[in-house]
């Protein structure tokens, strides 16, 4: 008897992980995530801890996503995204990490690379930004320049958001349709929609050579942004092992009586922002 053909199904698609999140759970399980890393920044802080967190995958996969969710109640003097545009003339002739050690954290700092030093291994190999000779370069100097930073007491978490060609591919339509998402497409990520295989190829080269102990990538299955987003935020929390040091509310005193002889000045004479809400 014949055997039905199966889909093709990318090596990265995982249909088990495909679930939608229900929306009350994800809202609620977010803030309460979003509570316990504002308590981990604080013993980050209090503990002059340093922490560099690497998000790579795929154009599309959510890394920015997932990275504002973990940011957005931080503070953000500790807590720095970083998100390099290309290398200017001068950064292609510097030593290539060179650049990204300019950005990572002090004493009590947490950085979160949006794309890393990883570009060579990616992007840069596919699209032949770089030669053979710098990506092999690459390969044999990152693990050692990663040993280095966890030498010096940086903690290295690295990330990779892993999403199917298909959900690729409906976030770019997505992306197409609206406005506000046209600037995520640039003429690189329209290019690189074309070498799926290749790019698959090159990850596979990045994490034989990179997956360090010392570092090691972990995989998000990121099919379903919102299940993403809770799995890295409840990883990560993990990751860097805290206690709660969440400083007492402070007791506000009275406030002083309003001096009555001030008298602010005419309306008229200040230009207001006109009030267009019906």
């Amino acid at each position: 008897m014949a055997v039905a053909e199966q889909p093709f199904r990318s090596v990265e698609e995982t249909p088990a992980t495909t679930r939608k999140v229900d929306r009350a759970y994800y809202e609620g399980e977010l803030a309460r995530l979003q509570v316990e890393l504002v308590k981990q920044q604080e013993y980050i802080r209090a503990r002059g801890l340093r922490v560099v967190v690497i998000f790579e995958g795929r154009d599309a996969a959510g890394k920015g996503g997932a990275i504002q969710r973990i940011t957005e109640t931080l503070n953000p003097r500790a807590a720095h995204v970083v998100a390099l545009p290309a290398p200017t003339e001068r950064e292609k002739t510097q030593w290539y990490f060179q650049r990204y050690v300019a950005h990572l954290p002090a004493a009590g700092e947490m950085v979160l690379f949006d794309r890393s030093w990883y570009n060579r291994a990616g992007v840069e190999r596919v699209m032949g930004f770089a030669t053979d000779a710098e990506v092999e370069e690459f390969l044999r100097s990152a693990p050692e320049f990663e040993r280095m930073l966890i030498r010096s007491g940086i903690q290295v978490i690295k990330y990779w958001f892993s999403v199917s060609d298909t959900e690729q591919e409906k976030r770019f339509q997505a992306r197409v349709q609206d406005p506000t998402k046209r600037w995520k497409l640039s003429p690189m990520d329209l290019e690189a929609r074309n070498r799926w295989v290749d790019f698959s190829r090159a990850k596979d080269a990045m994490f034989a050579a990179t997956d360090i102990p010392e570092a090691p990538w972990w995989v998000v299955e990121a099919e379903v942004k919102k299940r993403a987003r809770l799995n890295v935020m409840t990883h990560l929390l993990a990751q860097v092992p805290y206690e709660d040091l969440t400083p007492e509310a402070p007791r506000l005193p009275p406030r002083p009586p309003i001096d009555r002889d001030y008298v602010r000045p005419p309306m008229e004479s200040q230009n207001i922002v006109p009030d267009v809400v019906p």
